[in-house]
């Protein structure tokens, strides 16, 4: 068992090009490339954190897909599940520059990619149940219905095998066909999870509620274990029906880009959680992470080490 995953997610990776300078992305002269994906940057952060890490999805056989598969390998994740096929192409985006802390402009060029097109059918249910713990988003199953019902199907299948499944709603409004659709969807994969990562304003959208306390107690009543309300600069409100409390933000300097900070939370709360931390500092690493995370351009680079981790005490 010691080559058994301790991870595995399931998601969208896309080549993302950031502008050389700030501005209007079409005013941009040269652009950076990175990866991108809300599920792969998770899958990032806990490979770099030495956690086995497996991923699955679906990449044309294009430069671009080839790009992408090779990064993830060389992060040392599992990429035995990634399927390239000829017949489609890979996800991209571009993302221009801010130098005041607001949310970047970003266009995406997504829709009919190939892993838009993955099945239910491509779940590979020996290999996903192997791993100990599944990291779902809202992101992936958004794209598409088929992709709804593999997220909707995994979280299933680990949950009735007694593994722990996180869930960050990760909310994108416009690949919903209406809020409504986007709530009820949402709530519905969030009640299939053990472990649930809300912004306080997603959880406000979510669930009607408006305290951290109260969006908390709206998932623990539906039988979630834990409940991370993520409050930005504020840090964290976090309540598993025993233990409830706030751990503060980490000071940050300069905010150059907000995109991602959630993602390292997440890496934070659930590589601690799977090491055995208990729940407050595991709280403390994501919103370590959190915080290193809106402090670089990219979605990745903020993610540490585990060397950078123990400097941090964490």
């Amino acid at each position: 068992m010691s080559n058994a995953l301790d991870v595995i997610t399931f998601g969208e990776a896309m080549m993302m090009l950031v502008a050389d300078r700030p501005g209007p992305i079409e005013q941009a002269q040269a652009f950076h490339k990175r990866t991108a994906g809300a599920e792969t940057n998770v899958a990032i952060g806990l490979a770099r954190l030495g956690l086995k890490v497996g991923w699955a999805s679906r990449l044309g056989a294009d430069s671009m897909g080839r790009y992408l598969l090779a990064e993830m390998q060389r992060e040392g994740i599992d990429c035995s599940h990634v399927i390239s096929d000829p017949s489609q192409r890979t996800a991209t985006l571009f993302k221009g520059q801010v130098t005041d802390g607001s949310d970047p402009p970003i266009e995406y060029h997504r829709k009919g990619s190939a892993a838009s097109q993955m099945q239910a059918a491509d779940i590979d249910e020996v290999w996903l149940l192997g791993a100990r713990h599944l990291h779902s988003t809202g992101v992936f199953p958004a794209i598409a219905a088929n992709c709804y019902e593999i997220g909707r199907k995994t979280m299933a299948l680990m949950r009735a095998a007694g593994k722990t499944v996180s869930f960050d709603p990760n909310l994108r409004p416009t690949l919903w066909a209406s809020m409504q659709h986007m709530r009820a969807g949402i709530n519905a994969l969030a009640f299939g999870a053990d472990w649930i990562f809300p912004g306080i304003e997603e959880g406000r959208l979510l669930t009607g509620e408006q305290t951290p306390e109260a969006i908390a107690n709206f998932y623990l009543v539906q039988g979630a274990s834990l409940v991370v309300v993520k409050l930005g600069a504020e840090g964290a409100y976090f309540d598993n029906g025993h233990e409830q409390g706030y751990v503060p933000g980490c000071p940050v300097t300069t905010v150059v880009d907000t995109v991602g900070a959630g993602d390292g939370f997440a890496v934070g709360v659930v590589s601690g959680l799977l090491e055995g931390l208990d729940l407050r500092k595991a709280v403390q690493r994501g919103a370590w992470i959190g915080a290193r995370a809106v402090q670089v351009l990219g979605d990745t680079e903020g993610l540490p080490t585990r060397r950078e981790l123990e400097q941090a005490g964490l």
